[in-house]
Formats: C-alpha cells, structure tokens, sequence
C-alpha cells in the first residue's frame, strides 16, 4: 500500500481555520498540511490546466497566493 495520504476535502459552506487550501478557479477544493504540499498540488494543476484559476490559500493569514504560469514553466526548463 502507498504511504501517500489523500488530502482533505472540505465542507462547502465552512471556511478554513489552518492549514493550506489549494482554490481553483475561486472555489476551495483540497487542505494540505503545509504550504509546499498545496503549491506542488497547484503547479500540477497549471501544468495540465494552463487556463484555469489556481491559488493557495493560507486559512491562518487568511491570504490567497496565485500559482502563476510563468513560475510552472520556468520549472519545466
């Protein structure tokens, strides 16, 4: 078996209070313990889905940080 956890989904109608949340085009979808874990998970995103909205959202500081596009392709060089 994988060691690899699921990360959690979320109630649709409750904000946050820790950890990271992965927003894709406006919408909260995946929590993640740390902020590296949701940044990965967003580049992902992007790297696949270069059109939609992606960014993390830290429930402590209550801040949205956009994944940009410019930073996923400057990965892959």
């Amino acid at each position: 078996m994988s060691q690899d956890k699921k990360p959690a989904n979320l109630r649709a109608n409750a904000m946050p209070t820790d950890g990271f949340v992965l927003a894709v085009d406006g919408k909260l979808k995946a929590r993640y313990e740390t902020a590296k874990e949701a940044m990965t998970a967003g580049e992902k995103l992007k790297q696949s889905f270069p059109v939609i909205q992606v960014a993390v959202y830290d429930a402590a500081a209550r801040k949205y940080t956009l994944v940009e596009v410019q930073a996923v392709e400057a990965q892959a060089k």
